[in-house]
């Protein structure tokens, strides 16, 4: 137990030793898998050399026929992020991991009925975001995600797969 405590403690001071310097700010877009809102637009915001905030808004729209009746949903979200990241310098200077949590705030709507009436309005969900991401010299950065989300108001539980591109502001 006391070798398990003493690696793990080292891990965290390794990990902390070779955090990554990030740039002030990003922005492009995430294509997320059907759970999530689909593309979204993506903001970075950097808050010290390894943490920042990230900022996405996205918007679905799409139909189905169910019965011969035509079913259609529409939702838009914001979703905020707090991350820390890490860099991978044994790898890679350029290439870091990220990881944290965060919440997602819209609204929905559908004209499918459930509990005989229409169902819309405000929707609450606690995310957590972890990911790995790469960044070119010409300030293009690629990332790959795995967001779990856990409904908390009027809105499911699951879990969105994501692939972002962002331009760096350096």
């Amino acid at each position: 137990m006391k070798k398990a405590i003493l690696i793990l403690a080292t891990a965290l001071l390794v990990s902390e030793a070779a955090s990554a310097q990030l740039v002030k700010n990003s922005i492009g877009l995430r294509y997320g898998t059907v759970f999530g809102l689909g593309t979204e637009a993506s903001y970075q915001h950097i808050l010290s050399p390894d943490k920042r905030i990230e900022l996405d808004l996205g918007y679905n729209s799409n139909y189905e026929y169910i019965s011969n009746l035509r079913q259609d949903y529409n939702s838009w979200a914001v979703t905020g992020l707090y991350q820390w990241v890490w860099t991978l310098k044994s790898l890679d200077e350029n290439l870091n991991w990220y990881a944290g949590p965060g919440a997602r705030l819209g609204f929905w709507s559908s004209s499918q009925k459930y509990d005989s009436k229409y169902n819309n309005g405000p929707f609450v969900v606690a995310a957590g975001d972890a990911g790995i991401e790469y960044s070119l010299a010409g300030g293009i950065q690629f990332a790959v995600d795995v967001r779990p989300e856990l409904g908390i108001y009027n809105h499911g539980s699951g879990v969105s797969v994501g692939f972002a591109i962002r331009y760096q502001f350096r």
